[in-house]
């Protein structure tokens, strides 16, 4: 089976590209951080990113989708972000990488869990902001540049997809893959 990871800075177009191929019929492991981030707010904590318990809880459901998702029959699965990118979020915080995220990036390190190219989305040129997406363009381009420097220090490669309309982006990481295929 190969996963390949689709990553991005926030506001890239990463979710509408990710809801495309899932309904192009490929199998999709969903993001973690939102859903940490909206679970926190339903339960009153206006800025869960602050609590220190944050990328440990990011690190940890992202493990178990990727677990859940480890023995589905598809030969593609698109994850999207993973460790990396909540390594990539620490780096940008200003935190540590803590033991439970550095277990989880020496995991999917050892077993090889990821191909080694990712799908990195490029920005758009600006920035929407939602309860979860608390984060100016400038920031956003801040963001990019660490996510970047981020999966390159741990071996990967970035395949750039450039802002254009969304059939044109899906399409080019469809041919990407295909072609990787054969």
């Amino acid at each position: 089976m190969k996963r390949f990871i689709i990553t991005g800075a926030p506001g890239s177009g990463k979710t509408a590209i990710i809801r495309q191929l899932e309904l192009d019929g490929f199998s999709v492991v969903e993001e973690a951080a939102t859903d940490i981030i909206a679970a926190a707010q339903a339960c009153g904590i206006a800025e869960p990113w602050k609590h220190p318990s944050f990328l440990d809880d990011i690190a940890a459901l992202q493990r178990d989708r990727q677990l859940r998702a480890f023995h589905q029959p598809d030969s593609v699965q698109l994850h999207d972000r993973s460790a990396v990118c909540t390594a990539a979020l620490a780096t940008y915080l200003g935190y540590t990488i803590s033991p439970v995220l550095a277990a989880e990036l020496e995991r999917i390190e050892k077993q090889a869990i990821y191909e080694k190219r990712v799908f990195f989305i490029r920005n758009l040129g600006f920035i929407t902001s939602t309860e979860a997406r608390r984060i100016t363009f400038e920031e956003t381009l801040r963001f990019e540049k660490t996510h970047e420097e981020t999966y390159r220090k741990f071996g990967f490669e970035l395949l750039y997809i450039e802002p254009c309309s969304l059939l044109d982006r899906v399409t080019r990481i469809k041919t990407i893959i295909e072609s990787d295929n054969l």
